[in-house]
Formats: C-alpha cells, structure tokens, sequence
C-alpha cells in the first residue's frame, strides 16, 4: 500500500502542477495580417466576395492565405459570434463583438456602422 501511494501521489502532484501552468491566451489578428489558416470559418457572400468569419474576426481569400479585413458594412449573418455584448447608442440597441456593431433586422442580424 505504501508503495503504491509513493508512485499515485507523484503522479498526481505532476499532473496538477502542469495543468495549473498551462495558459492560453487568445489574440485577435489586426487588420491586413494574413494568415494561413483559419479555424472553422462561416462563408458568407457579400456583393459577389466571398468573406470567412471566425471568431467574430472577418476574412477574405486570396490564393492560399487569409487576409484579415473590416467586416463589410451591410452583410447579414444568421448568428452573432461569441463573445458579443448588448450595447445601446443614442437609445438604439446594437451588439458589439471586436469592434463590429449589428443590428438585429428580423431573424438575421446586419452589420452596420455607428
């Protein structure tokens, strides 16, 4: 039993040292930074461009890469990303999500600028 307590109490004093050291820290590409990959992105067709959301974070392709762009003013999406807020502006509700406002316009939601 004692032995078996010397290698279970190691063990598990290991592994909560290096979950408790584990941080992530999400960041949000600024505007122009290309990327190569993007994880799991919405498509969304604008005025025959073809845009990628991720994130709350709006993409444009071109070859192989992911150029990070304004979120056009006007596109309608069907849900808003993650992590938005509800905001009012001169008594009018928004929500904001990194910078982006929308506006909710029956079941759908329209970016807009205020």
């Amino acid at each position: 039993m004692k032995r078996i307590l010397k290698i279970i109490v190691p063990v598990l004093l290991f592994g909560f040292l290096m979950t408790s050291c584990a941080t992530t820290a999400a960041t949000r590409p600024t505007r122009g930074v290309v990327v190569t990959k993007v994880h799991n992105p919405k498509i969304i067709m604008h005025k025959n461009v073809r845009y990628y959301r991720s994130n709350g974070v709006w993409y444009v392709k071109k070859n192989r890469s992911y150029r990070r762009v304004t979120a056009p003013v006007g596109v309608r999406v069907t849900t808003l990303p993650r992590g938005y807020r509800v905001v009012r502006v001169r008594g009018v509700q928004y929500y904001k999500c990194g910078g982006v406002y929308y506006k909710r316009s029956g079941k759908r939601y329209i970016v807009v600028n205020v």
